[in-house]
């Protein structure tokens, strides 16, 4: 079983966000877990189909307890398998999430994509990726290939929280939205696309593999 690009560009994106990897401690080999909350089902089913390849079970709903309420939210989870090794080894530092070393061949606009609907937030007629889980370093990293790689700018913001964020930039909105609207689902557009930037005024651009 081998993971197709486009597979592979999925994951990425996701585990920018909030996916995430899991070692099996029988076999060595690795799952792909994710996990929104119930309000992004729709998201959930669409990367679910995607991946159902390498799945066994089908997407199941989770709940948490937090300050007394219950919090709801839909998961689904990989097959233990040998072709997420590779991902999980550039990925994960004793048993720590990171940002790879390659991560700017393994950026490409489907995984920006997955990032921004995964951990994507709108924020005034701009955008900002909730890279909380990253150290200031690695947040850096990703704002350095967002401006070589799409020539997109951006600031950080929550650093005084312990918290850094990446804040796209205004002026490199429509550039975004260029790169990435054809892989993002139409209910979540409105992370990318605000009244202010019709979509009338967005180029067409083709979906590629």
């Amino acid at each position: 079983i081998f993971l197709t690009p486009n597979s592979y560009s999925i994951i990425v994106g996701k585990l920018l966000s909030d996916g995430w990897m899991e070692k099996s401690s029988l076999n060595s080999n690795t799952r792909f877990r994710f996990k929104q909350s119930i309000i992004r089902v729709d998201y959930v089913i669409n990367s679910f189909m995607v991946l159902s390849h390498y799945c066994s079970n089908l997407p199941y709903l989770v709940s948490s307890l937090r300050l007394g309420v219950n919090h709801f939210g839909i998961a689904f989870n990989t097959r233990y398998l040998p072709c997420f090794n590779d991902i999980y080894d550039i990925f994960y530092k004793d048993k720590v999430k990171v940002i790879p070393f390659n991560i700017y061949e393994l950026l490409t606009p489907i995984a920006l994509a997955h990032w921004i609907m995964g951990d994507g937030a709108k924020m005034n007629k701009s955008l900002i990726l909730c890279t909380d889980s990253f150290t200031l370093q690695e947040v850096i990293t990703l704002m350095n290939v967002l401006k070589i790689k799409f020539d997109i700018n951006s600031t950080i913001h929550g650093i005084k929280n312990n918290r850094p964020r990446i804040y796209i930039l205004n002026e490199s909105m429509p550039k975004l939205i260029t790169i990435v609207k054809p892989y993002i689902l139409k209910s979540l557009l409105y992370k990318i696309i605000s009244p202010a930037l019709p979509t009338s005024s967005l180029n067409p651009h083709k979906r590629g593999g």
